[in-house]
């Protein structure tokens, strides 16, 4: 079973692609920490606009550095929670419309 993981819980964008639930295929994060900084601590909104311009690149990269395409993921996860609202909707949209785009299962997964 090939899983594609997506967490945006709050100013670190990740996407990972898994084989059988233990073989990590790729792991890429964004991290906005930079960004952050000056403002003296995470601002959802900010954090939560990143992730939806950087999501999809990094899907991309993900899938291409495990040798996938999207037709081979058998199953989509996304972090749910806890975390930031705003940032984690992003994050379940679009784990959201990748399953209705290709017929996969959505899953949900808390971040600890």
């Amino acid at each position: 079973m090939i899983t594609l993981g997506i967490e945006t819980s709050c100013d670190e964008t990740s996407v990972s692609i898994l084989e059988d639930s233990n073989k990590i295929l790729s792991n890429i994060v964004s991290s906005q920490v930079e960004i952050h900084k000056t403002f003296g601590g995470v601002v959802p909104e900010v954090a939560s606009r990143i992730h939806v311009e950087v999501l999809n690149r990094l899907m991309d990269l993900a899938l291409k550095e495990a040798d996938k395409d999207f037709k081979d993921i058998d199953l989509i996860s996304v972090t749910y929670g806890p975390g930031l609202i705003g940032a984690l909707w992003v994050g379940i949209t679009a784990a959201k419309a990748l399953s209705l785009a290709t017929k996969k299962a959505p899953s949900r997964s808390k971040s600890s």
